[in-house]
């Protein structure tokens, strides 16, 4: 059997696995944006502490090392290029299940084509900058250069930035999914951009990790006890 199933790469495994299960559930019945945005959230959570379970081997050899890298870029891709698509996609589901509610009508007036055009140049975005980050991280190793700054927006920042925007639509009550499209769009721009985003320290990671717990504990509140959550 070809490839490695230590417990250096589960983490990265778990992260798909729970970006696939993402992607149906949020396509089932009238679309479920809320459900899936919990297991966005959990493929950030993987995703932060992958690598440093990744380390701990200290006899890896150089085809495990160089396989999680490219796993990990893939899974990267699945779970924060086309996971938050689907849940974009979700999100107009509800919108023509339940346009009678007025915060969701806006969406269901625009051509589905529309979106699809969204979510086409956000992954193809999110497939770039992952592609410009593993030829730079090659090109570092080569060198003996350490990575300080990562150039473009971390496509990983999709796991706290798309629940962020569902608990702001459903506190605000308000007809705001519209703009989830246009956050799409905008995370993408930074996804190429030249905008250089200091790379995280543990500190950092925690930090992060904190917040995504956040998100989680309010998004189930949210999807259980609120009555405008799907």
């Amino acid at each position: 059997m070809i490839g490695f199933f230590d417990y250096t790469v589960w983490l990265t495994y778990f992260s798909l696995i729970s970006a696939v299960i993402g992607i149906f559930v949020s396509q089932a019945g009238g679309g479920h944006p809320y459900i899936a945005s919990i297991f966005l959230l959990f493929c950030g959570l993987c995703d932060a502490f992958d690598g440093m379970v990744a380390r701990t081997k200290k006899n890896r050899t150089d085809v495990e090392k160089r396989y999680g890298i490219q796993i990990d870029s893939l899974t990267d891709l699945v779970a924060f290029g086309v996971l938050p698509a689907a849940i974009g996609a979700a999100l107009f589901k509800t919108a023509v299940v339940y346009e009678s509610i007025p915060y969701t009508a806006l969406v269901a007036q625009l051509p589905y084509a529309v979106y699809v055009a969204v979510f086409v140049l956000y992954v193809l975005a999110a497939m770039i900058r992952l592609a410009y980050f593993n030829v730079k991280a090659e090109e570092n190793a080569a060198t003996g250069k350490t990575m300080v700054h990562y150039t473009g927006l971390p496509v990983t920042s999709a796991s706290l930035i798309f629940p962020a925007f569902l608990l702001l639509r459903h506190l605000l009550g308000r007809e705001i999914a519209i703009f989830y499209y246009a956050v799409m769009l905008l995370t993408a721009a930074l996804f190429v951009s030249r905008v250089n985003v200091r790379k995280p320290g543990l500190r950092g990671v925690l930090i992060m990790v904190g917040i995504g717990l956040v998100e989680f504990i309010l998004i189930m509140v949210v999807r259980y006890y609120g009555h405008r959550a799907f």
